[in-house]
């Protein structure tokens, strides 16, 4: 089997199967002739049809369309909306429909075709209208004069026969009467009527005719319909009487019936005609003619041989057009009645017709062209193809399918009718058009086909977005561009035709910079770049088409913006300050300094340098790391200043300058430096008189760092036994506890211990406060004297022991100075008094500088002034110390004796934890000569000197004091140029000078001395210096 034999086969099944969901059958009958507008059916309620939605309950929008032929004007036609049929202002003429046809009225039809959309609902009906006849047709005679011969000797009631007249109508329509008019009683007339249910009419002779008398006559015969109203027409009947022969011809067979094919060469003998004749001569002579009633059009088709009666086929024959042949033959040999033979024709089909193929169009077509959207859905109806074979049997069995393959089927609906609709999805931008041929084949053989060409294009939906060549596009531009830059070209595609190919660009959002073109998709700058404010900018572009509704896509413009060196560095501070710990050692890091660069790449690179510095630092120059070149000593120098320069890395560098400034943190790497008292081996007279809570001596110290390491605390650690004396911690206030008593007379020797709060490790100093507590100091040379003795006294023990027996053996002189002593006083104190009425706002003024303490004045004033001059102290900007230089000594004073002795810790400073220094281990120390400096007894846990000089500020001379000038020898006086403010937040307490251990000083700038002629006291301070816990 070929693919020809499957595809015929393929085709027939599907001919054969029918899909009655969808097709269905109307028979109406209507009149022909009817006017236009005529109601001929309604095809919803004919079929019941509903047109509403049973499950929704909404109206079914149905359209019906009927399916015509193109350029055929249609004889009825088909509302869309209500399905009712209509006739046109076409006429329907049975005759026209039916021509030609013998059938009965019932028999006379024609056919259409509806389609009830949408697809959906698809349903294909099949109408058959029925045209009855009315009675449109008058009868006509073959030809309006008929001649007749009728033999002279004719007997009385021969009849010959009258062509029959021809109606096109049928049924009681068609002929049904015939009459002579003015038959002069020689003729009458009779009808015969033929099995077939022909009307022949016959002329019966009524009278003897006589030739001699009358050769001719003439008369009119009339034919008539039995419509209503009737029809008739007329013909002339003109009767010639000829001379006499007495027997007629007869036939062998009066009915002969043939089967000719209808491919027959012309000359092809049909039939063989036999008459005879008793007559003889030329009586006897037959002639073969066709009798009235064969038509022109069998007569052009078949040849009769007068002579022979042989007929032969002389055109082509046609069964489709005619299938049977009737031919009346008429056996004559001159007389008035020839003999008559019936000759059936039948021309038998041979395969000589292709299949015929009718195509309706469903949907118009426009200039033979079908337009469908590219969005219809599968199975859309295009056309309804009928087929037909004019053969017969099975050279007209026909099967119909699609030459090739394309998105279109034939559905079978009838025997010979198919749907083609769409497979398929239908894409324009695929396949815009579609030109194929429906193949309708016989089955005879040979196989006969016919196609039919069908041309579809399709209409463009806009259903392709446009689609973006790059759906990423990434471009770069330089800074510090041009406004209008042209940047590149957006483009898009839309596989759509037309207005929905039509594109119109469009940017997103976050693209202020940029300007689009929204026909060609130019994309500019529309503002200068700055690569430092922005390096990157995303944004969407829009491609939308002009389509109903449009469709868009989007694409993603990436535009990054090339670096150009157009920023200098910057330093994160134009000023940096870094703090570090002084005694840091060499080569540690003080800090980092950052600098940045805007720009990218090489123009990003930033070098640093320091510009200015004497080779303190060492500046890393791509960290950015500083580190130190020297140690750093903040009492020397605290902050260190210079400039560092960045420069970049760009083909034309750029660089900037930022300060640096490197503050030096104070280290607690200084002892307190006691002020007050202004030696170890001072005193202060303590009367009996003083009432609790008065202070009696003054205890103050300074300590040259700064912060806490600064921040002081006073504590008595040893000589207070009794109780007798507080300490006030913060202001070094040394007061009474409660009122002295006889018991309490002599001197009293407190161990002070001055500690910093200094961190992690605090340091400390000691200093030996003498109290004499009596009435009087009259003999001063005496209490140095015990003083001198007490060095040889342990720190930790109490001197009252051993001075007791001191006081018992000079106890005559000790009241002979107390009386002495009070005379003074009272001689001072008048004197006092009269200086101060006359002086009074200069000593106000004097009293409120002075910055030294009074340790002999018995005055109460006296000392609350002191207190508030203590307070003043701690101001920041004041207390410079003035100070004084002796020129006299007296080497060969008594009192300056050596001391030779063992100073030990006090047991108050073991108990109490102040000190973890082994004083039980530590060697004896020998007081030597001209050096009452007591801290040198004592070892020293602070890397600086033990031994501090501090100056002792004269006070003001008050005629009340008693004074008792000390020998040169005792004497010490040193010091420093400036002393710092007492606050915890200086930075540099002796930055103007150093200072001497030997008992003189040094001075950087002149020093100012004052020459005192009047009462002072001469002070040496030793600074104690132990390994001890803050108290």
């Amino acid at each position: 089997m070929d693919l020809r034999d499957f595809y015929l086969l393929a085709a027939l099944i599907a001919c054969l199967r029918l899909d009655s969901a969808i097709a269905q059958e109307l028979i109406y009958t209507i009149r022909e002739e009817l006017p236009e507008n005529v109601p001929i059916g309604n095809i919803p309620k004919d079929l019941n049809i509903s047109h509403i939605n049973a499950a929704t309950g909404t109206s079914n929008s149905l359209v019906y369309r009927l399916v015509s032929k193109a350029g055929d004007s249609p004889l009825v036609k088909v509302s869309s909306t209500t399905g009712e049929i209509f006739t046109t202002s076409t006429r329907i003429d049975r005759e026209k429909i039916c021509a030609g046809s013998t059938a009965d009225e019932n028999e006379c039809f024609f056919e259409l075709e509806v389609v009830i959309l949408p697809n959906d609902f698809f349903r294909l009906i099949k109408i058959k209208i029925i045209v009855t006849d009315t009675n449109d047709n008058a009868p006509m005679f073959p030809s309006t004069v008929i001649n007749i011969s009728i033999p002279e000797n004719t007997l009385i009631n021969s009849r010959f026969p009258i062509p029959s007249a021809v109606d096109p109508d049928t049924g009681f329509n068609g002929v049904q009467h015939y009459g002579l008019l003015n038959g002069q009683s020689v003729f009458g007339l009779d009808i015969v009527e033929t099995p077939e249910g022909e009307k022949w009419p016959q002329l019966i002779v009524q009278q003897v005719l006589d030739r001699e008398q009358k050769d001719t006559y003439v008369m009119k015969i009339k034919v008539e319909d039995g419509g209503n109203p009737q029809k008739s027409s007329t013909a002339i009947l003109q009767v010639t009487v000829s001379d006499v022969n007495d027997n007629k011809p007869v036939f062998k067979e009066s009915q002969i019936e043939v089967h000719i094919p209808e491919n027959a060469p012309i000359g092809t003998s049909v039939v063989q005609l036999h008459a005879t004749d008793a007559d003889i001569g030329s009586n006897a002579e037959i002639k073969y003619i066709y009798g009235a009633q064969v038509t022109s059009a069998t007569k052009r088709l078949f040849a009769l041989n007068n002579t022979t009666g042989l007929i032969t086929v002389q055109r082509p024959l046609d069964r489709e057009d005619t299938a049977v042949h009737k031919l009346t033959v008429l056996a004559t040999d001159g007389s008035s009645t020839p003999a008559r033979a019936t000759v059936t024709i039948n021309v038998t089909d041979v395969n000589d017709n292709p299949p015929n193929i009718d195509l309706r169009y469903i949907i118009s077509p426009i200039n033979g062209t079908v337009y469908l959207s590219e969005k219809d859905p599968t199975n859309t109806k295009i056309a309804l193809i009928t087929v037909s074979d004019k053969d017969t049997d099975v050279n007209s069995k026909v099967i119909c399918f699609i030459e090739r393959e394309v998105p279109f089927h034939l559905k079978a609906v009838y025997d010979n009718q198919y749907l083609l609709e769409t497979s398929s999805l239908l894409d324009y931008e695929g396949t815009k058009e579609y030109s194929f041929k429906i193949v309708a084949a016989d089955t005879g053989k040979p196989s006969l086909n016919q196609t039919a060409l069908v041309r579809v294009e399709l209409e463009d939906e806009n259903d392709n977005p446009p689609i973006f060549t790059q759906p990423v596009i990434e471009l770069s531009v330089s800074e510090n561009n041009r406004r209008g830059l042209y940047l590149t070209t957006i483009s898009a595609t839309d596989e759509d035709s037309g207005k929905n190919a039509d594109i119109v660009y469009q940017l997103g959002p976050n693209a202020s910079f940029f300007d689009l073109d929204r026909k060609t998709g130019v994309l500019t700058a529309s503002r200068v770049f700055d690569r430092e404010e922005q390096e990157r900018f995303i944004f969407t572009v829009t491609a939308r088409d002009n389509g109903t509704p449009p469709l868009q896509s989007q694409a993603a413009v990436i535009v990054t913006v090339l670096d150009e060196n157009d920023n200098s560095p910057k330093f994160t501070h134009n000023h940096f300050q870094f703090f570090v710990s002084e005694n840091l050692p060499k080569y540690s890091t003080v800090g980092v300094i950052t600098a940045t660069d805007s720009d990218a790449g090489e123009n990003k690179a930033v070098t640093l340098s320091i510009l200015n510095d004497n080779e303190n630092f060492v500046l890393d120059p791509y960290s950015g790391l500083i580190k130190s070149n020297v140690s750093f000593d903040r009492e020397q120098q605290s902050s260190y200043t210079f400039d560092v320069k960045a420069v970049d890395g760009g083909q034309t560098s750029r660089s900037s300058t930022a300060k640096v400034t490197i503050n030096i943190m104070d280290a607690n790497d200084n002892s307190p430096v006691v002020i007050y008292p202004p030696s170890n081996t001072s005193f202060k007279l303590v009367p009996l008189s003083a009432i609790p809570g008065s202070v009696v001596a003054e205890v103050f110290a300074v300590d040259i760092d700064t912060g806490m390491n600064a921040e002081l605390k006073y504590t008595i650690v040893s000589g207070n036994n009794k109780g007798l004396f507080r300490i006030d911690p913060v202001t070094g206030n040394i007061t009474l506890e409660e009122k002295p008593s006889t018991t309490d007379i002599g001197l009293h020797r407190l161990v002070v211990n001055i500690s910093d709060l200094g961190y992690p490790k605090p340091l400390h100093t000691l200093v030996l406060v003498f109290l004499y507590v009596n009435e009087t100091a009259g003999n001063a040379s005496y209490i140095y004297d015990l003083i001198r003795r007490t060095m040889e006294t342990p720190l930790d023990r109490n001197i009252g022991d051993s001075s007791q027996p001191y006081q018992n053996e000079d106890y005559l002189t000790i009241m002979i100075a107390i009386v002495a002593g009070a005379m003074v006083v009272i001689v001072v104190i008048f004197v006092t008094v009269l200086v101060r009425c006359r002086h009074a706002s200069r000593f106000k003024a004097a009293q409120r500088s002075k910055q030294g303490a009074e340790w002999m004045s018995p005055n109460q004033e006296s000392k609350q002034n002191k207190k508030k001059k203590r307070k003043k102290r701690k101001s920041p900007k004041s207390s410079l110390l003035n100070f004084v230089t002796i020129e006299e000594s007296k080497p060969d004073d008594t009192v300056h004796e050596p001391i030779n002795g063992t100073i030990s810790l006090p047991a108050e400073l073991e108990e109490q934890g102040m000190g973890r220094f082994d004083w039980g281990t530590a060697p004896p120390t020998t007081f030597k000569p001209n050096s009452p400096d007591l801290a040198k007894h004592y070892k020293s846990a602070s890397p600086q000197s033990a031994f501090h000089l501090k100056a002792d500020t004269p006070v003001s001379v008050k005629k009340h004091h008693v004074i008792q000038e000390l020998p040169l020898d005792n004497t010490f006086v040193g010091g420093c140029d400036t002393l710092s403010k007492r606050s915890s937040t200086s930075s540099d307490h002796f930055s103007a000078s150093e200072c001497s251990s030997q008992g003189g000083f040094k001075t950087k700038g002149p020093l100012h001395t004052r020459q005192v002629n009047e009462h002072f006291y001469w002070s040496i301070s030793t600074a104690y210096k132990c390994p001890i816990n803050q108290y």
